[in-house]
């Protein structure tokens, strides 16, 4: 089984983002920040990828995400609050959300 610290380096680097915004598509309204900074960093390396590679965080790029934390979603579907990043990939595939993305630099 592949987990996070595996895969979390073969994500592109996040070198030179300050944080990324999440902003509701129906909305315009900032619905999170993550930073770059010990506890958020891996997380916006996740999210930096799925945006470049989805150009928004939707369904697609939520269950791909799911995937990419490896061992730490099951623990969050089991834990909810415990990893509000995961929980938010969950809700966008439960609720079809989706979200822009607006790099701080």
């Amino acid at each position: 089984m592949t987990i996070f610290a595996e895969i979390l380096p073969t994500l592109p680097a996040v070198d030179g983002i300050a944080h990324l915004e999440l902003i509701a598509h129906d909305s315009g309204d900032v619905a999170a920040v993550i930073e770059n900074k010990p506890g958020q960093a891996g997380s916006l390396r996740v999210y930096h990828a799925l945006w470049q590679k989805h150009g928004s965080i939707n369904a697609a790029a939520a269950e791909e995400g799911l995937a990419l934390y490896a061992e730490h979603t099951p623990d969050a579907r089991a834990h909810p609050g415990k990893h509000p990043n995961i929980d938010r990939l969950l809700q966008v595939m439960e609720q079809n959300l989706r979200y822009d993305v607006r790099i701080g630099k």
